[in-house]
């Protein structure tokens, strides 16, 4: 539920057993599944996700697996399983969802008595591209995924030392959180073996770049390969599908927070100056938008994509864009209007301008993100009740410990003074 990897292993020869019947487990043990009187259930591997490599020598091989009751239905707290319901939603209305991300993350020297420190293996910047450590390792990773059969569209020096993006290809909304947590662990891997800590972390360093995973969305008509956000006679090139679409995102665009910014850290990186969104709005240029519309080529129609910009990389894929489908899908079921773009630089408004426009604000905490998700019906229904609820619990439990913690900053500040 909270998008952290969870595995089991079994030997080759087991293979064609699990295939056939699943693997159980007990479900009470692992964050937002099953109470205890409702704990078994069993694995389903899904064969589309199986990749082999090889570490030191030894084969080994991975597949994601599905959530089933023990009765064979989907399991109501596989964050899968929601995405897979999602996707369905979309069909019905005669589309699919395609996304594609600009994954960012941190390389940070490991610190031999725990934790990580600076990057102290490197001191470039954006887009540059220095002979050092770091550019080695982003290589080395961008090969490991490549065996594992992600492609990486580009890789880059990001704006912050020691941060880098990584860029997935277009692909179905699915395959795509498949492949990011996969990615997750892979990033992980080979920074680990080169001695260094690699963090999804959004605000690791401060008063540097926060990381984000920007996702470029699609429609796709079902059956006839049309970007159904395409319209060649619009200034924007937008459709009347994809005004709808960012509409209804605008309109959950607070709850959507709790789900793709899921951390108290995430909203150290909501702030002005680091090209991270702060109100919500749309715009073609301004990349202080919450949503951005990038410029295509003349009549390039396959190029038309929508730009969410909250998202970071410690969320869930496949419960974000689950969500994000879902708010998408809402905006055109309504058939919600798309309010007027604004190319203003946002950081330099302040709370009255912010009114003027009507434009509101992000979520200034991850308890105010919680409050607007437990009274959001459309993504009530987007989660489920199941999931939903224990995705809130264990995050207002993370709020509530983060507040009743004595910072370094509360120490250095009072501890002296007062």
């Amino acid at each position: 539920m909270l998008g952290t990897v969870k595995s089991i292993t079994i030997p080759a020869q087991r293979l064609p057993h699990a295939v056939r019947s699943g693997e159980w487990f007990d479900g009470s043990s692992v964050e937002g599944f099953a109470r205890i009187f409702e704990s078994d259930m069993f694995l389903r591997p899904d064969l589309n996700t199986l990749t082999i490599g090889e570490a030191d020598g030894v084969k080994s091989a991975q597949v994601i697996c599905d959530l089933l009751t023990p009765d064979g239905e989907r399991f109501a707290g596989d964050p899968r399983g929601v995405l897979a319901h999602a996707l369905a939603d979309a069909a019905a209305l005669g589309f699919d969802y395609a996304v594609a991300t600009e994954l960012e993350f941190f390389l940070l020297n490991a610190d031999p008595a725990g934790g990580a420190v600076r990057p102290g293996h490197d001191r470039a910047s954006y887009f540059d591209h220095p002979v050092d450590t770091g550019s080695e390792v982003r290589q080395e990773i961008v090969d490991a995924l490549d065996r594992l059969g992600i492609t990486i569209d580009a890789s880059h020096h990001e704006v912050a030392a020691g941060q880098y993006e990584l860029d997935l290809a277009l692909s179905n909304a699915l395959k795509s959180a498949d492949q990011l947590v996969t990615l997750k662990h892979a990033v992980k891997a080979v920074a680990q073996h080169r001695g260094l800590l690699a963090t999804f972390m959004p605000k690791p360093i401060f008063g540097a770049a926060g990381s984000g995973m920007h996702t470029h969305q699609v429609l796709t008509e079902l059956g006839k390969d049309a970007n159904a956000f395409y319209d060649r006679a619009d200034q924007y090139h937008l459709s009347p599908v994809a005004k709808h679409f960012i509409a209804g995102q605008l309109a959950h665009a607070r709850a959507l927070c709790a789900l793709v910014a899921p951390l108290v850290n995430s909203y150290k990186r909501f702030v002005p100056g680091f090209e991270a969104p702060v109100a919500i709005s749309w715009a073609q240029m301004n990349r202080s938008a919450l949503i951005r519309v990038p410029r295509a080529g003349s009549g390039d129609r396959a190029a038309i994509r929508i730009e969410f910009r909250a998202p970071d990389p410690s969320c869930n894929p496949y419960l974000a864009f689950a969500a994000m489908l879902h708010a998408g899908l809402s905006g055109i079921r309504q058939r919600l209007t798309l309010p007027p773009p604004v190319e203003e630089n946002l950081y330099a408004f302040d709370p009255e301008r912010l009114a003027r426009h009507q434009l509101g604000q992000l979520p200034s905490s991850l308890a105010d993100a919680l409050r607007d998700l437990r009274q959001d019906e459309v993504l009530r229904d987007a989660l489920g009740v199941h999931l939903l609820e224990r995705f809130i619990e264990a995050k207002e439990m993370e709020w509530q410990n983060y507040e009743k913690q004595v910072s370094v900053w509360e120490l250095d500040a009072y501890l002296e003074t007062y």
